[in-house]
């Protein structure tokens, strides 16, 4: 199913080259190709797709008890994204270096997260943390917070 989903993408001139789906019990609960340029939005993955359309579906943040199928190898974001999602597994297609013959390459962001902060490409910098820590203060504190 995703990867009738990814092909549709691409015929269709909607999005990319990339489709999920995400299984609860033998259903689809939820599914998304990729829609980054359509949207305008560089979140807007497959796999982040199907994550909120899921998410949707349940009326919950995680998806437990389910399982994400996916065209591809997940890249650090999306990857980031299923494991605050927390489902059971995560099934895919082709690998990351099949996406980067067919020119998504995300190898440079494997590469930036291992670098030192002040080693990246993007000026990264750290400002006003003793005043942002009131709102980790009032986290901490809070009675009637939702835990994830």
């Amino acid at each position: 199913m995703a990867i009738n989903l990814a092909i549709d993408s691409v015929q269709s001139r909607e999005g990319g080259p990339f489709a999920a789906v995400v299984i609860k019990n033998g259903q689809v609960i939820g599914q998304g190709h990729n829609t980054v340029t359509a949207t305008h939005d560089p979140t807007a993955h497959a796999e982040i797709n199907a994550i909120r359309n899921a998410c949707q579906q349940l009326s919950s943040f995680q998806l437990e008890n389910c399982d994400i199928y996916t065209t591809c190898e997940p890249c650090p974001m999306c990857l980031g994204a299923i494991y605050w999602a927390r489902p059971e597994a995560v099934y895919y297609a082709s690998a990351k270096t099949d996406a980067a013959t067919a020119g998504f390459d995300d190898q440079f962001i494997y590469d930036e997260i291992a670098l030192p902060i002040h080693s990246r490409q993007i000026l990264t910098q750290q400002e006003m943390r003793d005043e942002a820590q009131t709102i980790f203060d009032l986290w901490v504190t809070k009675k009637d917070k939702t835990k994830y």
